[in-house]
């Protein structure tokens, strides 16, 4: 799941050491001063001129590219989301947990997909950059994949294990989808209307049958978010950082949670999941065309509204944003835990304060799974260096 400024030049040359005066002649290399020696003993001249070594003076250490507080702060709120979205999917009966349902999932992936679009608009298939595409999506993936078909197997206690890394379980369509939409960049990054371009491809998706194959449905669904992520550019965000965007963002993301409400028992749910054909949803494909195309622009109305409300500053949260993905793989075992125990039948847990708890609950265990603790627990799995795995780039010999 899967989100940076630097710090001026001034306070970079200012950390450096500062070379004495005329220590770079005009027609020349630099040269040092010289060093005098110790006065003499009558204190008239100096003993003798000590001529200090010649060379340049030391360089400034270059100052370490800094986190955007703000984009963690993002990306932390958005996996709280993402919990929260998975403790009450199986408590709709209960009409609180149904309209906040559906609000939720109206924004919460696109919002973690156009941020991950906009942190991937370098990326490239240089050595190290794919090298880190493999190791921080591909293996994750296959390690979670199986670890969720296994847990499965075990928790439904079914006579037959299945594990399929082409049709992904639960969570894990994520990985592939982020995977496969990384690996596409450098195309977007050429074509002239990209994201009308993919918005089309997204459109098209629906009008056919693709299969469970690689999530195909999400992978193309969700590809205009992605794209439209690369596309954006720092000062686009700057919008949304001014004071008067708060309120603005606060005011439409509760007008958004409104119309869920109002929404919640009109329209099939199905929708909000992003896999569905025009006709698994029984509507003819201009129907469901123009309703995906208003589910585009309320998604990114949305995630505009929620990117306005994020904090700017440096919080005691801040430093979990950048570990959202231990977070969102890791809470997955205990929501699937709940389905294994039917402990989504709780009685209490089916009513209002239910939901609530369900919400809390959901929100602290979410943010453990991102604590420092946990992620050097499970970097293994998520992060692994695999060094062993990789040889230099192979070029093609020149002739």
């Amino acid at each position: 799941m899967t989100h940076s400024t630097s710090t001026s030049q001034t306070e970079a040359r200012a950390a450096g050491t500062v070379p004495s005066p005329g220590a770079a002649a005009p027609d020349g290399p630099a040269r040092s001063a010289p060093v005098q020696g110790p006065p003499a003993p009558d204190g008239t001249a100096p003993a003798a001129a000590v001529p200090a070594p010649a060379g340049p003076p030391p360089a400034a250490a270059r100052p370490r590219k800094q986190r955007d507080p703000f984009f963690d702060n993002a990306k932390y709120f958005a996996i709280v989301l993402v919990a929260i979205g998975h403790s009450i999917a199986y408590l709709q009966n209960v009409p609180m947990a149904k309209g906040l349902y559906l609000f939720i999932y109206m924004f919460h992936m696109p919002v973690f997909i156009v941020l991950t679009g906009y942190m991937s608009r370098n990326w490239t298939f240089s050595g190290g950059k794919a090298r880190r595409l493999i190791t921080a999506v591909g293996v994750p993936y296959v390690v979670f994949e199986v670890a969720y078909s296994l847990y499965d197997w075990a928790g439904t206690g079914r006579g037959r294990l299945e594990i399929s890394l082409l049709e992904p379980y639960y969570l894990t369509w994520f990985l592939l989808a982020l995977f496969m939409w990384r690996l596409s960049t450098p195309v977007w990054q050429q074509v002239r209307w990209p994201v009308a371009l993919s918005l089309v491809i997204a459109l098209l998706s629906y009008t056919g049958e693709l299969g469970s194959t690689l999530s195909l449905h999400r992978v193309l669904g969700l590809l205009p978010f992605y794209v439209f992520g690369l596309v954006l550019r720092p000062e686009h965000f700057e919008v949304l950082k001014r004071p008067i965007a708060r309120p603005i963002g606060a005011v439409v993301l509760a007008g958004g949670l409104g119309v869920a409400y109002l929404a919640m028992d009109r329209m099939n749910i199905d929708w909000i999941f992003w896999r569905h054909t025009h006709e698994e949803l029984g509507v003819a494909n201009v129907t469901g065309t123009l309703m995906r195309v208003a589910m585009f622009g309320a998604a990114a109305v949305l995630v505009a509204a929620f990117l306005a409300v994020v904090p700017r500053g440096r919080h005691w949260f801040t430093g979990l944003g950048a570990a959202t993905l231990y977070g969102y793989l890791l809470h997955g075992f205990l929501t699937r835990a709940m389905n294994f125990t039917d402990g989504w039948d709780i009685g209490w847990l089916n009513t209002e304060t239910g939901v609530l708890a369900a919400v809390a609950t959901a929100a602290v265990v979410v943010t453990l799974l991102c604590t420092p603790p946990v992620v050097r627990a499970m970097r293994w799995a998520l992060e692994p260096k695999l060094t062993r795995m990789f040889v230099p780039l192979r070029r093609p010999a020149k002739k």
